[in-house]
């Protein structure tokens, strides 16, 4: 049962890029797909004219099957006095480079869940995959996606989770473990989060799930792929591991940070979008130090303003406050064509494979 989603797939290493918005793209994910892998485009910073865009670029490039990633947080809730609480925090930062914080907060982002153009857009292309992070929408989503076909996975941090993505009639589970790079795709933000670790997180929702389970977090090469298959997924999810690949919509600094000192010291901080999320060390990761007792606004209002700071350190020569998520293995990243990376990660867990 769990293998048959990589075979309707069609995928011949077990490998998905993870979806990454704002750094994944249709060339990318189709370089990942026509080499056999499952590539992956995020369109939860985008709105349904920007993803059909993006779905029609990938699907022009590759015949395979690719996947199409949605957020699906709750709705963020307004707060004008918490807001202008940490607008005036960072008001000094913003003041380094000759700028004011803005006025006021957007939520620049709409969640899945309340997006019905994006709903009807998908409904229309039908894209081979949909994967869900943050959350799960209504079982009528999920049952008029299923009705066109289409393949769904949701991201796990936890069994909780991982059951309702079951009880939802989900196909597959990410298991995303605490190491890997960008948002955590935890349900509920306020809730406890027991920070599993990619290892004891596959091998929990193996045994205590029935669905097929794609490990995620801290996987950089073939041999970390056997792993997570040895633990009984029946697929890795790798997303640093491309963030270096020519095709990828990272900027020249996210590049060189990524080869830098702060790739080892990779921490979470909720402070760049109101969201925890793993990223590299940098200028925004050091404000922790002194936010003391603030709290981000919800997300993604806070990225609003995280967004602005970066635009102004920009522009004065400043990289360090941009949004440059990775995970915990982040050094073993490789600059190479995504063809080329998928190509040596099916040779090292071919390898690994063959001296079991």
């Amino acid at each position: 049962m769990p293998t048959s989603v990589i075979d309707r797939l069609g995928l011949s290493v077990p490998l998905v890029q993870a979806p990454m918005a704002g750094v994944s793209t249709p060339a990318l994910a189709a370089a990942v797909s026509n080499e056999g892998g499952l590539g992956s485009i995020g369109v939860g910073a985008t709105d349904a004219i920007g993803a059909r865009g993006m779905i029609e670029e990938t699907r022009a490039r590759t015949g395979r099957a690719f996947n199409v990633n949605l957020f699906v947080h709750g709705t963020a809730n307004a707060d004008p006095v918490g807001e202008a609480a940490w607008l005036d925090w960072l008001a000094p930062v913003f003041a380094e480079f000759d700028a004011k914080p803005p006025v006021a907060l957007r939520t620049i982002y709409k969640s899945f869940a309340d997006d019905a153009d994006m709903l009807t857009m998908l409904l229309e292309l039908a894209p081979p995959v949909i994967s869900f992070h943050f959350g799960l929408p209504s079982i009528e989503v999920i049952t008029a996606l299923r009705e066109r076909g289409v393949v769904m996975m949701a991201t796990a941090t936890s069994l909780h989770e991982a059951r309702a993505i079951e009880a939802a009639g989900i196909d597959a589970i990410v298991a995303q473990g605490i190491e890997a790079g960008g948002h955590r795709g935890v349900f509920d933000p306020a809730a406890p989060d027991d920070a599993l670790g990619t290892v004891a997180l596959t091998r929990l929702l193996v045994l205590k799930t029935r669905l097929p389970v794609i490990a995620a977090g801290g996987i950089m090469d073939g041999a970390g792929i056997a792993s997570a298959l040895n633990l009984g997924a029946v697929a890795a999810q790798l997303g640093t591991a491309f963030i270096a690949c020519p095709e990828s919509a990272a900027d020249d600094a996210y590049r060189a940070a990524l080869t830098g000192p702060g790739a080892y010291h990779t921490t979470l901080t909720s402070l760049i979008s109101g969201r925890s999320a793993r990223t590299l060390a940098n200028r925004f990761t050091g404000l922790t130090a002194t936010v003391g007792d603030l709290r981000p606004p919800d997300y993604p209002i806070a990225y609003d303003a995280g967004k602005a700071l970066h635009a102004v350190a920009k522009a004065k020569g400043e990289h360090g406050f941009g949004a440059q998520w990775a995970g915990q293995s982040a050094p073993l990243a490789r600059a190479m064509p995504a063809a080329e990376l998928v190509q040596a990660l099916r040779a090292e867990w071919e390898s690994c494979r063959g001296r079991q």
